[in-house]
């Protein structure tokens, strides 16, 4: 997908802030040359009736991470569990070239990508065609001014509740606990989603498996504990 194309106002932009940092080195503009042809989702198809059939390998369930940053987890998750197809969103092209090079030094047949806005993906996909759904450290528009951009909002929710199967689960963690309470108070008034957790420990908790992340060892050395919030679609 061309970073030169036009791109619709109705939500670009909106979720997320700049989409270039510094110029990508040779090495890493071929990956990510590579890593496009070879998992890139392209929305102008029509999207499989059965998402399993996305992917070259038979898998039994669909996931999707919204903003994997650097990738460094989902491709650690997708190498953990290879019977799960794994989709990653990444707007920020030097993000997705750090993924497209750690699929150069270990390919993932059952992931695929996209690098543009979620909300096109998601209005994309199948009724109940996902295991889960994961945002984990989304940008979180600490400005009250900006807050109309955070990705929790009721229409994305909304969003959620159409593509996730009943039974299975969104999760978010973050850092800033103003986007925690924001999150908690959004789905808690959502009638698909009902908030799992017994006590505090459990958000304090990370998620089963979790490898941790660059960002978040940087958080906790700045004194702020992430929560790890569980939300089951009902």
């Amino acid at each position: 997908m061309s970073d030169d194309k036009p791109r619709a106002s109705r939500t670009t932009d909106a979720f997320f802030g700049r989409r270039k940092g510094k110029t990508l080195r040779p090495k890493q503009a071929a990956a990510l040359d590579r890593a496009r042809r070879g998992h890139l989702i392209d929305l102008s198809e029509p999207a499989p009736a059965d998402l399993r059939d996305l992917f070259s390998v038979p898998v039994e369930a669909v996931r999707l991470e919204i903003g994997f940053g650097g990738g460094e987890r989902l491709h650690y998750e997708s190498g953990r569990f290879a019977q799960i197809g794994f989709i990653g969103v990444e707007p920020f092209v030097n993000g997705f070239a750090k993924m497209a090079m750690a699929l150069d030094a270990e390919d993932r047949p059952n992931l695929r990508l996209y690098d543009d806005d979620a909300t096109w993906l998601l209005d994309w996909l199948p009724d109940d065609s996902l295991a889960g759904i994961d945002l984990l450290y989304p940008d979180p528009w600490p400005k009250k001014r900006h807050w109309k951009r955070r990705f929790v909002n009721d229409a994305n929710l909304d969003r959620f509740a159409r593509v996730l199967k009943p039974g299975r689960v969104f999760r978010f963690a973050s850092d800033i606990d103003t986007y925690v309470n924001w999150t908690l108070q959004h789905c808690r008034r959502h009638d698909a989603f009902e908030w799992r957790a017994d006590g505090p420990q459990h958000w304090r908790t990370p998620y089963d498996g979790w490898p941790g992340t660059r960002y978040e060892a940087k958080a906790i050395r700045e004194g702020r504990p992430p929560a790890y919030l569980t939300f089951e679609r009902i």
